[in-house]
C-alpha cells in the first residue's frame, strides 16, 4: 500500500485541544476509508516565514499514513474545506522512517567543530 506523509497548519488562534480535534478527525477520515495512521505527531506553535492569512504563527501537525490514493485525495479535500487549516502538503514517501521525524529530534549541537580563538 503506497505511504504518504501530510502535514497540515492550524491557525495560531486555535487551543491544543482544537488542535489534537484536528488531527483525531484526520484520522479517522483516512481509517473510514480503508487506509491507516501510522503516527501521529504534533510539533507544536511555530513562527511562520511569512504571515499566511494574518497568521505569524501556527500549529504545525504531522500524519504517516498507508492508504491508497483515493483516501489521500478524500483527506486534502475535507482539509481544503476547514476553515482552522491554513495550509497543507501530502508527499508520497517511499518508506516511513523509523523513530521521531526530523522536527523532533533534540538538535545535533556537536556537528559544528568548536574555534580555538587562542591560536592565531
Amino acid at each position: 500500500m503506497p505511504m504518504y506523509e501530510h502535514v497540515f497548519l492550524a491557525r495560531q488562534d486555535l487551543s491544543q485541544s482544537q488542535v489534537d480535534t484536528l488531527a483525531q478527525e484526520a484520522t479517522k477520515i483516512v481509517e473510514s476509508n480503508e487506509g491507516k495512521v501510522v503516527l501521529t505527531e504534533t510539533w507544536g506553535l511555530r513562527t511562520l516565514a511569512y504571515k499566511i492569512q494574518k497568521n505569524r504563527k501556527a500549529h504545525y501537525v504531522m500524519l504517516r499514513l498507508d492508504a491508497p490514493g483515493s483516501v489521500v485525495l478524500e483527506l486534502e479535500r475535507q482539509t481544503r474545506i476547514n476553515e482552522d487549516v491554513i495550509r497543507f502538503l501530502t508527499i508520497r514517501v517511499d518508506e516511513h522512517e523509523e523513530g521521531p521525524s526530523v522536527m523532533m529530534r533534540k538538535p545535533d549541537r556537536d556537528r559544528k567543530p568548536r574555534r580555538d580563538f587562542d591560536n592565531n
